[in-house]
C-alpha cells in the first residue's frame, strides 16, 4: 500500500500542470511520503528547475535548511572552477638555501608546499614518481651531500588539519583525511591485517604502508562470518596514535583497512629521505617543519594535475580531501593562508555577490562531511543553473557529475537515464540521503534539481530506490 501510494502520489506531481498546482502537488507528495512507514519522520525537501531560465517547475519546500551530505562538494568545485579556472595547477618546490660548492650543499634543502592534495596520488598515477623526480632534479644539481636540514614548510594552510564539526568517528577513517599545505598519497596509509578461520577471534596486524615514523596502533578488531570490512579507526590529526576497532572478514591472509595519516609532512619527508639515500644523497641535519627562508634557489617545480581533473575525481568519486584543499585554496588566494574558516566565508561571499539568497545557508567545511552544514534545495538549485546559464565552464563542470551506474551513481540503474541523460552527485550519512545535478528529459528539457532526505527510517537502499523512482518519472515530463 505505501509504494503505491508513493506511485499515485508521484504520477500526479509529474502529469499535473507543474506552474498552475505546483504548491498543491508538492504538499500531497511530502504528506504522502510522511504518512508512510517510510519517510513519516523525514524531512524532505526538492526543487526542480528549468536549467537555462532558473525557472523552479516543480517544487517541495525548497527553503527547507538540510544536511547536505556530498552534495555540498557542488558548491565546493563550482566556487573553485569559477575561481581558478580549469587549467590552474597546484605546485610543489624543492629548493635550497645557501650555496653549492663542489658537491656540496652549504645550507638546507627546502620543500615548500603549495596545498596540492594530487602529490602521490591513487587517483593520479602520473604524480607516483615525484621522489624520483626529486632525486634526479638533485643530482642534475650536482648536490650530493647536504650540509644543512631538511626544512618543510606547509604554511600555505593553518596547522590545524581537520575542519573543527567533524565527527570523531570520522577522523581517524580514510574518507576522514585531512588536508594540508603538504600532502601525500591522499594523506592515507594502509593497515593489512590478517585473521583467523573462525568468528570472534582477535585479528593481528601485518604491516603498515607507507612507514610512517612512531606510528601506535592498538587493535582491537576481530575475525567475523560477516564478509565486510565492519572496522573502525579512531585518531585525531598530528596524533600518533591510533585505535581499530570492529571486525572483519575471518580467514582473510591480507585484508587492507584505509586510515587517515597522522601528519602527512612528517610522512613525505621520511619517505623522501630514504629516496635520496638510495641514490647516493646524504643530509645531515635534521628534518624541521618550518616556514622557509626568502631567497632560495629552486631545484624543481612539481605541479599537480589541471584543476579540471581534480574536481572530476572530486565529484565522481567523492574525495572529502580533494574538496578540503579547494576551500582552503579559495581562501590563500585572498588572505595569504588557507583556512576552513576563511574558505567558506569566501564562498558564502561568492555566491551572495553573484546574487543568491543566502537564508538558511550554513558552511562549516568543503566536502560534506560534516553534519554542521545546511543548504535549501532552492540554493543547490540556484547554483547549478548558475554553473549551466552563466558560467564559461559549463561543459567541465556538467562531465565532473557521473552518470548513473558510474562513480558514486553506481546504485542508479543505467538503462533508466540512457544516453547519459542523467548527471548528478549523490551525498550520504547516517539517515541521510541526497541528490543535485541536471536530467535531460525525454521531451529534450534540461532540468536541474536537487532531493534532500534527513532522518529517514527506511534504509539507504529504500530511499535510493524512491529518489530514483522519482527522477525517472521527472525525465518523462
Amino acid at each position: 500500500m505505501t509504494k503505491f501510494l508513493l506511485y499515485i502520489s508521484v504520477l500526479f506531481l509529474i502529469f499535473c500542470d507543474v506552474k498552475g498546482q505546483t504548491s498543491n502537488v508538492a504538499g500531497q507528495k511530502v504528506e504522502t511520503w510522511k504518512n508512510s512507514e517510510l519517510f513519516a519522520n523525514t524531512a524532505i525537501s526538492l526543487a526542480v528547475c528549468d536549467a537555462r531560465t532558473g525557472e523552479i517547475l516543480i517544487k517541495s519546500e525548497p527553503q527547507l535548511s538540510l544536511v547536505p551530505a556530498s552534495i555540498f562538494k557542488v558548491v565546493t568545485t563550482a566556487t573553485a572552477l569559477e575561481v581558478f579556472g580549469p587549467d590552474y595547477r597546484f605546485k610543489t618546490v624543492l629548493a635550497y638555501s645557501g650555496s653549492i660548492k663542489n658537491d656540496t650543499l652549504w645550507g638546507n634543502l627546502l620543500i615548500i608546499g603549495g596545498g596540492d592534495p594530487t602529490l602521490g596520488s591513487d587517483y593520479f598515477p602520473g604524480t607516483k614518481s615525484f621522489t624520483d623526480d626529486w632525486a634526479k632534479s638533485l643530482k642534475m644539481a650536482k648536490i650530493r651531500v647536504v650540509t644543512g636540514k631538511l626544512i618543510v614548510d606547509s604554511s600555505v594552510y593553518e596547522k590545524i588539519q581537520a575542519p573543527g564539526t567533524w565527527a570523531w568517528e570520522d577522523l581517524g577513517s580514510y574518507y576522514g583525511a585531512a588536508p594540508s599545505g603538504v600532502s601525500v598519497y591522499d594523506n592515507l596509509f594502509e593497515i593489512h591485517m590478517s585473521s583467523p578461520s573462525v568468528a570472534d577471534q582477535p585479528a593481528k596486524i601485518r604491516s603498515v604502508k607507507p612507514e610512517i615514523p612512531g606510528l601506535e596502533i592498538r587493535s582491537e578488531v576481530l575475525s567475523s562470518d560477516i564478509n565486510s570490512d565492519q572496522s573502525y579507526i579512531f585518531g585525531n590529526p598530528e596524533d600518533n596514535r591510533r585505535v581499530i576497532r570492529g571486525t572483519i572478514p575471518k580467514g582473510e591472509s591480507n585484508f587492507t583497512v584505509k586510515a587517515s595519516m597522522p601528519d602527512p609532512a612528517v610522512v613525505l619527508s621520511f619517505i623522501f629521505r630514504q629516496k635520496i639515500r638510495k641514490s647516493g644523497i646524504e643530509i645531515l641535519g635534521t628534518t624541521a617543519y618550518e616556514r622557509a627562508t626568502i631567497g632560495y634557489s629552486v631545484v624543481k617545480e612539481t605541479f599537480s594535475p589541471p584543476l579540471s581533473e581534480i574536481i572530476r575525481i572530486t565529484n565522481f568519486e567523492s574525495v572529502n580531501l580533494f574538496a578540503e584543499h579547494l576551500l582552503k585554496h579559495l581562501a590563500w588566494q585572498k588572505n595569504g593562508i588557507g583556512t576552513t574558516k576563511d574558505g567558506c566565508q569566501f564562498v558564502t561571499d561568492f555566491w551572495k555577490e553573484k546574487g543568491m539568497p543566502m537564508n538558511g545557508f550554513f558552511m562549516t567545511d568543503g566536502s560534506g562531511l560534516s553534519r554542521f552544514d545546511a543548504i535549501t534545495t532552492g540554493q543547490m538549485c540556484w547554483i547549478l543553473n548558475y554553473m549551466n546559464a552563466k558560467s564559461s565552464n559549463t561543459e567541465l563542470f556538467i562531465k565532473s557529475l557521473p552518470a548513473a551506474g558510474w562513480g558514486t551513481l553506481t546504485a542508479f540503474d543505467p538503462e533508466k537515464f540512457p544516453n547519459n541523460c542523467l548527471r548528478a552527485k549523490s551525498g550520504s550519512m547516517t539517515r541521510v540521503r541526497c541528490y543535485a545535478g541536471y536530467l535531460k528529459t525525454d521531451s529534450g528539457k534540461n532540468l536541474s534539481f536537487a532531493v534532500m532526505l534527513n532522518n529517514f527510517s527506511c534504509t539507504m537502499k529504500e530511499a535510493t530506490q524512491n529518489i530514483q523512482d522519482l527522477l525517472v518519472e521527472f525525465r518523462k515530463l
